[in-house]
């Protein structure tokens, strides 16, 4: 048998595995979640018709590929009438403890008192597995009406020492949810009350048979570290297995989750993603910084946690805000739908499809089911963003493909200069510590050395200062942390402060503002690094001279479970680039042994192409906005 013909014979083998529904046996949500969600196809008005019509497609065609969970988004309470919308008052269906109930003309069989009971059991039949969204704290309606508070443990009303608790004694009107503030609010969490409000909207799912559960307005901006904490807590006592999903991800850190991630098991990095090319450049870096900072597949509750980018609006959708359902196709190109499928598998965000099922069409659903890239997503390993790649294209005239690093006069505004990143960034490493003035350091970048024509880049080391009370306060925390200022004035400090509002591309670009005895100010010097205390980001100094930067070339690799590679190339110009690697730098980020001898069988799977023995480069055309992903077996 020739080589090639071997290696195909190896390919077809491998290819096979992601065909198999992840195996559960090693834990909770031992690989990232996957199934439907109704928002973006239907936004919050589905029916149980329709979202049991959605099930019944994800148990025909999707449970054999992993596919198992089906979610029902927001506002399932929420009365579909004249006047309802998303951040409206007074329409939704509540019980006399203040919780949730499904609509009963949208969802039928909850009448009586059911809640999703009978849905849920009618899911389970499938051979699937349930769940809602939910909103943190506790509805503007059941303060308003000033419920009771259930106290799941006597079955009555929650009362201590003091008195009967109701919902006016727990809500948080100046704490509502900002982008549903006449909708929800937090609750008081160092009150019994709170506590065991919470502990009664959780007992309430399981008994219904929920599975899986979206908590929203919870993390990024809205974080509320302790509802988070209380609700895994009374999940970890509910004998049932129910996922626990945080959303949205605005402004969200490695740092942040990392405090979250053991106690959860899938949480949003990013806004809503929908099918706009924008957002899904947006998610290039968040998914690096989170690769990097060891995060995907941590310890969770129960099993193993998932920084989640958000569902695959592909197929038939809805409109943001819509009161109306499914009406248009994907604005998205075959091309940025693949790449999209190839990055959150690359990244192993959970895959959560989100248009209309019922409407799926053969393309649609061979993007969702590629064995490989299932594969990938459930069990590959070092799973990482690679940067040894490079790029050409006779297609596009004036394109610069790579952003070059100009000298900087050091009297310039630098708000625009420095900016954070990954600290596995090569660009990280980038600063020099010198004495000054006998005992003041500063740190400068290197490319501004003594003896080079070009001017230095400075900032000066002052250690805060700080009251005795602060002193004590935060030695501890922040030992051997200290400020940056210029040289022009030892009033404004180096901020760190970034902008991560939405899936958009980040703003990164730090500023000085007056000093404050703030994390996001306070800084330390670690083998050419510079590293923030806040977000655990590293400074660069990033200079774009005036030539258009159009895009850029990425790629990622990783590991598979019987000695494969896993490579994709990334295309994020608007016209065709050739993107090349080499063996030789594969084998820099691979650990030991995957390449021996320098030769590599390739496939790439979505052209379906077998390229043969690999031996020094490997060389792609791949479309605007498109991607090339390759399954390697090296010698």
């Amino acid at each position: 048998m020739s080589s090639i013909a071997l290696g195909f014979v190896i390919l077809t083998s491998l290819l096979v595995i992601g065909s198999a529904e992840p195996s559960s046996s090693d834990g909770h949500a031992s690989v990232p979640p996957r199934g439907w969600n109704s928002y973006d196809a239907f936004s919050w008005i589905i029916s149980e018709e329709q979202f049991l019509q959605n099930a019944d497609v994800v148990s025909k065609k999707l449970l054999a590929h992993g596919y198992k969970y089906v979610v029902v988004d927001y506002l399932w309470y929420r009365r579909k009438v004249e006047g309802a919308y998303s951040n409206s008052l007074g329409f939704d269906v509540i019980d006399t403890w203040g919780r949730p109930l499904p609509d009963p003309q949208r969802w039928p069989s909850s009448r009586g008192g059911k809640g999703f009971k009978n849905v849920a059991d009618a899911v389970h039949k499938m051979g699937l597995k349930f769940g809602i969204h939910v909103m943190r704290g506790i509805s503007t309606q059941a303060v308003n009406a000033n419920t009771p508070i259930l106290d799941v443990i006597t079955g009555g009303q929650y009362n201590d020492s003091e008195r009967h608790w109701q919902a006016k004694d727990i809500g948080l009107k100046e704490r509502a949810c900002p982008w549903m503030s006449q909708g929800f609010m937090a609750v008081d969490t160092d009150k019994g009350a709170g506590r065991a409000f919470l502990r009664s909207l959780y007992h309430q799912y399981a008994e219904w048979g929920v599975d899986f559960v979206k908590h929203d307005c919870i993390f990024g901006d809205d974080l509320d570290t302790s509802e988070i904490l209380i609700v895994s807590e009374a999940l970890q006592r509910i004998s049932r297995p129910i996922v626990y999903s945080l959303s949205p991800g605005t402004h969200v850190t490695p740092a942040m989750a990392a405090k979250i991630s053991s106690r959860v098991n899938m949480y949003r990095i990013t806004g809503d993603d929908w099918d706009a090319w924008e957002h899904i450049k947006g998610h290039f870096n968040i998914s690096r910084d989170f690769a990097s900072s060891h995060l995907i597949g941590a310890e969770g509750l129960k099993g193993k946690s998932w920084p989640d980018m958000d569902m695959l609006p592909f197929g038939q959708l809805t409109d943001v805000g819509s009161n109306e359902g499914p009406h248009r196709k994907c604005n998205l190109t075959i091309d940025e739908q693949r790449t999209q499928v190839t990055l959150w598998s690359m990244f192993k965000s959970p895959l959560m499809f989100g248009g209309d099922l019922t409407q799926i069409d053969q393309t649609t659903l061979g993007l969702i089911t590629s064995p490989t890239l299932l594969e990938i997503n459930s069990y590959s390993g070092n799973n990482m963003e690679y940067p040894f790649v490079h790029a050409k294209s006779p297609h596009c005239e004036n394109v610069q493909i790579t952003r070059p690093v100009v000298p900087v006069d050091e009297n310039e505004d630098v708000n625009n200069d420095l900016q954070l990143t990954s600290c596995s960034n090569v660009r990280a490493r980038g600063f020099i510590l010198e004495a000054y003035n006998g005992d003041i350091d500063h740190i400068c970048w290197k490319e501004g050395i003594a003896g080079e024509n070009i001017s230095r880049f400075c900032l000066y080391k002052r250690q805060p200062l700080l009251t005795e009370e602060e002193q004590i306060a935060y030695e501890r925390r922040y030992s051997g942390k200290f400020h940056l200022v210029t040289a022009a004035s030892d009033d404004l400090c180096l901020d760190s402060s970034i902008d991560r509002r939405n899936s958009m591309e980040k703003s990164a670009f730090m500023k000085f503002s007056p000093c404050r005895y703030s994390a996001n100010q306070l800084w330390d010097y670690v083998d050419g690094k510079l590293v923030d205390s806040y977000y655990g980001l590293c400074a660069t100094k990033h200079i774009l001279d005036d030539t258009k930067y159009e895009g850029e070339v990425r790629s990622w690799i990783a590991t598979g479970r019987k000695g494969e590679i896993y490579l994709s190339f990334f295309n994020l110009f608007s016209c065709k680039m050739t993107i090349s690697t080499t063996i030789k730098e594969l084998a820099k980020v691979l650990p030991k042994d995957y390449i021996r001898k320098g030769s590599c069988y390739c496939s790439e799977i979505w052209t379906n192409q077998q390229l043969g023995i690999i031996r020094k480069e490997l060389s792609m055309e791949v479309a605007a906005h498109g991607c090339a992903a390759f399954v390697l077996k090296c010698h």
